[in-house]
């Protein structure tokens, strides 16, 4: 019979290294689904089907002689800005790319810890926006309602895991953008500290505000596949120690004190918490305090954070347009983005990055009373697919913070947090919660995050299974 796709990262290592099944199969089921719902879905980019099973072989023939590795024979995704030997890194854009000639130093770990690496996962241009469609790849779609988005920028690999297609996978966050799909599909995503998973062959990533991290069903698999990826190059320019979050999983975190954020950090433009979000954050809210732990309403002092987020991301997305092997293929809202990076990218940029270090001592303080944050991930539930494609560069700007307010500021300070389900709205719309630690505290987020799934057990519902009338043409 096959095997129950509600095996998570886990449960596979220990079905393999048990001889329960063999990785040749767990991969063959996997491009199963793939298959099967990549014309609703559409969460892949690129399936490394011939590829992929020769990884399987390789692991069986390992799990045969004894060996035993954190992910030997596991298949997970990655997103398509990251380097995988022998396939173009496309990021969300038109036109043809070479192959890449090594693995990242994030893909070269999860190889090192025996994964399988399945495919490349879909994402909007350069990782901008919190939808993945455009015309270089069509759209993905949520697996909750296919007529609404996934979220972006990791919006094929928060998918390919709500699914059910891979047990997990990893993705990127510059803004949000492994929590915010992770809220819209219902999924756990942590966005570590800077530095934890290294984005080499970039030392740091538009200015140092994306990271790596990942998405799963379980806290614990997504701290799994954390530990496997993290680790450093030696010319990293952020090196943080080193962590095992799979032990913080099950661990009592103690009584603590969170402060639950519900408005807004400073934007130019309007953005309103919606009534069912935050019911939805206050519930889980409600269930921290049942847990033992002290809730009450703060926000932290972000003041003007935004202005210094700006010339980061806009000299980021000049620095990729640079370096585009089609640049008159580029969405024009991108082309605009590059525009304003290279008039920021002297001294605004310098003032920006200067900055950093008197927001973390500020916000820094905030954390002498509270633990943690409690906050909403997003602001609204997830957009209909298409909504905001054909926008321009202004309104594009407005209904993305509209919608997504709550998450950038982290990407700034460079600090962790952990997205968790936080329910649904009365359309069946996936939303969540974030919880935001100051600087090195990944464990305590972890455990706290699987104090709540203890109790909400988010991971034993399942979206429905795509059928024809789920296709982009329905």
């Amino acid at each position: 019979m096959p095997y129950d796709r509600s095996a998570g990262l886990a449960e596979s290592v220990r079905a393999l290294a048990a001889g329960e099944l063999t990785s040749r199969r767990l991969v063959e089921e996997c491009l199963a689904r793939i298959d099967a719902a990549q014309g609703s879905l559409n969460a892949f980019r690129i399936v490394r089907r011939t590829a992929a099973l020769a990884e399987a072989d390789a692991a069986d023939r390992e799990l045969a002689d004894g060996a035993r590795r954190p992910l030997l024979g596991v298949p997970v995704a990655v997103k398509d800005d990251t380097d995988v030997a022998g396939e173009p890194t496309a990021f969300g854009c038109r036109g043809e790319f070479p192959a890449a000639q090594e693995d990242s130093e994030a893909v070269r770990r999860l190889r090192a810890a025996g994964a399988v690496i399945i495919g490349k996962t879909n994402t909007c241009e350069l990782g901008q926006w919190p939808f993945t469609e455009g015309p270089a790849f069509g759209a993905t779609r949520n697996p909750w309602q296919p007529r609404h988005t996934p979220g972006g920028s990791s919006g094929g690999s928060a998918a390919a895991v709500a699914a059910g297609l891979v047990p997990a996978a990893l993705g990127s966050d510059g803004a949000g953008s492994v929590r915010i799909p992770a809220a819209w599909t219902h999924l756990v995503g942590i966005k570590p500290q800077r530095g934890r998973i290294s984005t080499w062959p970039r030392g740091e990533s538009f200015q140092g505000i994306t990271v790596n991290g990942t998405l799963a069903r379980t806290v614990a698999d997504a701290a799994l596949l954390l530990d496997a990826a993290s680790g450093n190059h030696p010319q990293d320019p952020h090196q943080p120690g080193q962590l095992t979050l799979t032990d913080a999983v099950g661990r009592d975190p103690g009584r603590l004190r969170i402060a639950l954020s519900l408005k807004p950090p400073f934007t130019a433009l309007p953005a309103r918490l919606q009534p069912e979000i935050r019911t939805r954050v206050l519930e889980l809210a409600e269930e921290l305090a049942a847990s033992g732990h002290t809730v009450e309403e703060a926000d932290p002092p972000y003041g003007q954070i935004g202005l210094t987020f700006v010339p980061r991301a806009t000299v980021g997305i000049a620095e990729r347009v640079r370096e585009a092997p089609h640049p008159d293929l580029l969405d024009r809202r991108t082309l605009e983005a590059a525009r304003l990076g290279r008039l920021l990218g002297g001294a605004p940029l310098r003032a920006a990055r200067r900055a950093e270090a008197t927001l973390r001592d500020r916000i820094g303080a905030f954390f002498t009373s509270y633990d943690l944050v409690l906050a909403p991930t997003t602001a609204a539930p997830p957009p209909r697919v298409g909504a905001l494609l054909g926008l321009g560069q202004f309104a594009t700007d407005r209904a993305m913070i509209a919608a997504c307010p709550y998450a950038w500021p982290w990407n700034v300070l460079g600090w962790p947090g952990v997205n968790v389900p936080a329910g649904f709205t009365g359309d069946g719309l996936p939303v969540g919660a974030q919880l935001l630690g100051p600087a090195e505290s990944e464990p305590l987020l972890v455990s706290v995050a699987a104090q709540l799934e203890a109790r909400l057990r988010w991971h034993e519902l399942w979206p429905p299974q795509p059928s024809a009338a789920d296709s982009p043409a329905a």
